[in-house]
């Protein structure tokens, strides 16, 4: 029986961009698993050529792939993966935060998840100025993106083994916005009564995330705060360029690493590649291929054990030789 072909969208924008989404690529046709990579352009450097950060033509083909993976855009990231994200309504930011064997970092057995709604909030860009030296920004939350983003969270955590959620929201503030997500959320958590379901404030839980981050496993929350929370989240396990995501609607699915463009190393063919190789793992358990995810997976941990890692892991290797390595241990399972 012949194989399925995936057609994968892939945009490898700015900084290190290309770099590490190139080391994902070779990982994933290692695999054996069939592929079709449309390469696509977007993001700062494609606006100083064409015009526009992100082409239709680039977002044609993100519509009609199987899944798009994405490297990191710099000055025109608005105008390029919020555009995305939109426009394949991608409703939920999926960002693990799970420490890997063997890299150094504050707390080895961290594993959580956060759970981020991806279309509204303050990230729609409705902002005015009232007059000169006033400018407002309007945040949306709506019933409906809550109750979905809730919904998905209590799903992955029961198809996840995970049993608790934590809603993170500001509702002693903002009584209205954050009270409308909290109601939703307490809603949808009536339908899982076997997962224990909590709620506290963003800034609390900045502390304990820093404290004790073995108080949360699923943590659901909106746009603004999932964003900078993971980013914090990051912080516990060794830095961003261990972390990848997960953007995921009913018909679309793209992957990126949470790290940006690292302008600073960009080129030097160090930036370390586990962000990007994880998320070729997240896109292969997304498509059903769970054996070569979880090959990606084990043979990247050997390769972080074995010391063999790009410099911001202590290592010595480039971005490229960091891959190829970790390609080396898949062939020899």
């Amino acid at each position: 029986m012949k194989r399925k072909t995936y057609r994968i969208a892939v945009i490898p924008g700015d900084g290190i961009g290309p770099e590490v989404i190139e080391a994902a690529l070779e990982v994933l046709e290692a695999t054996g698993v069939n592929f079709s990579f449309q390469h696509c352009e977007a993001g700062d450097g494609c606006f100083a050529k064409h015009g526009a950060a992100l082409p239709e033509e680039t977002l044609k083909h993100a519509l009609e792939s199987d899944a798009v993976l994405f490297g990191a855009a710099g000055d025109t990231a608005a105008d390029v993966i919020l555009r995305l994200r939109r426009e394949l309504n991608t409703f939920v930011n999926l960002r693990p935060v799970w420490a890997l064997p063997d890299v150094p970092c504050l707390y080895p057995k961290t594993k959580l998840v956060i759970v981020r709604e991806n279309t509204e909030c303050l990230y729609r860009g409705i902002e005015s100025e009232i007059t000169p030296g006033v400018v407002t920004a309007t945040r949306v939350i709506t019933q409906k993106a809550s109750e979905c983003i809730a919904r998905f969270a209590f799903e992955y955590a029961q198809a996840n083994e995970f049993h608790k959620v934590t809603a993170v929201h500001k509702a002693n503030v903002l009584k209205k916005s954050d009270g409308l997500f909290l109601s939703s959320v307490r809603a949808v958590a009536k339908n899982f009564p076997k997962i224990i379901y909590d709620e506290a404030l963003v800034d609390a839980v900045a502390m304990h995330l820093v404290m004790q981050p073995e108080r949360f496993q699923v943590i659901v929350t909106t746009n603004l705060f999932g964003d900078i929370l993971s980013d914090l989240a990051a912080g516990l396990i060794g830095g961003l360029g261990l972390c990848p995501s997960a953007n995921l609607g009913e018909h679309h699915a793209l992957f990126e690493p949470v790290h940006g463009t690292a302008p600073d190393i960009a080129g030097e063919n160090i930036a370390n590649p586990t962000a990007a190789i994880l998320c070729g793992a997240m896109m292969l358990r997304h498509l059903g291929e769970m054996a070569s995810a979880q090959q990606i997976e084990s043979a990247l941990e050997e390769t972080i054990a074995m010391g063999q890692t790009t410099p911001d892991l202590r290592g010595t290797l480039s971005t490229m030789k960091m891959a190829q390595t970790v390609i080396e241990q898949m062939k020899a399972r």
